[in-house]
């Protein structure tokens, strides 16, 4: 497939060289207000602020989005590994967080997409997105549509 094992495309997503590519440009999207990092190879992305499950601790992740009216929408595919995303993990625990979308913070409350929603969604994700099609074939795991309501409408 795409000339790639399997196992070196999960392996990327959770390589060094990606953790540190996310720090790059989590950085430089906060530094900036969205000036850089907002729009990546075509891909609007925003930055998601957790609580950690264990730690208690406030963990920052980039995540590429789609709009739905005022909600945002992100996929927690992990590159396509067969374990969700710690950020995901940190929403189940504690579904309230915070989005920057440029220089906007906004609070929101954070829900799985139910089996319509997902059916809804998934094309405009996959249009907006074409490598979570590919993530679907690395993993045996349903990946979840995750939808970040503004606290103020939840």
């Amino acid at each position: 497939m795409w000339g790639v094992t399997r196992q070196a495309l999960t392996l990327v997503g959770e390589s060094g060289l990606w953790k540190l590519v996310g720090w790059v440009h989590t950085r430089l999207y906060r530094v900036t207000y969205g000036l850089i990092g907002h729009w990546t190879a075509g891909l609007a992305s925003l930055l998601l602020t957790t609580t950690g499950r264990r730690s208690g601790e406030q963990r920052t992740v980039a995540l590429t989005y789609v709009l739905d009216g005022d909600d945002y929408v992100v996929v927690a595919s992990n590159g396509g590994a067969d374990r969700d995303p710690a950020w995901w993990l940190n929403l189940q625990a504690q579904p309230e967080a915070v989005v920057q979308v440029g220089a906007s913070r906004i609070p929101v409350v954070a829900h799985a997409a139910d089996s319509e929603e997902r059916r809804r969604l998934w094309p405009m994700l996959t249009a907006s997105n074409p490598f979570y099609s590919r993530y679907e074939l690395l993993t045996a795991r349903p990946i979840p549509v995750v939808v970040l309501q503004p606290r103020e409408r939840a």
